[in-house]
C-alpha cells in the first residue's frame, strides 16, 4: 500500500499519512484547519513487514484503508518528578 507523508505547518511534529497524493480532502475540515497547509515529505511502501520509527505499520494501513488517512501526533514525554517544585526553601 503507497503512503503519501506530508506534516503539518502549524502543529510541530505532527504528520499526516494520505492514501492518495494531495488527497487533504480525505482529512475532515476541522483537522484539516487546525493542522494548516501541509508540507509533502516523502512517499512510501508501507507492507506489513516494513517497520515505522512511531507507528504501528497495520494501523497506519487500517486507518489508510478504512479512512484515507492517519493522524500521527508529536510524542508525549513523561513528567519528571525530579522538575517539580516540591515546596522546600532549600
Amino acid at each position: 500500500m503507497r503512503a503519501h507523508v506530508y506534516k503539518s505547518t502549524r502543529k510541530a511534529n505532527t504528520y499526516v499519512y494520505l492514501a492518495a497524493r494531495d488527497g487533504g480532502e480525505a482529512l475532515p475540515e476541522a483537522l484539516r484547519s487546525q493542522l494548516g497547509p501541509l508540507t509533502f515529505v516523502l512517499e512510501t511502501e508501507l507492507t506489513p513487514q516494513r517497520k515505522l520509527a512511531r507507528e504501528s505499520t497495520e494501523e497506519v494501513m487500517a486507518n489508510l484503508a478504512g479512512h484515507g488517512f492517519h493522524l500521527q501526533m508529536p510524542m508525549t514525554v513523561p513528567h519528571d518528578p525530579l522538575t517539580s517544585d516540591w515546596g522546600t526553601d532549600a
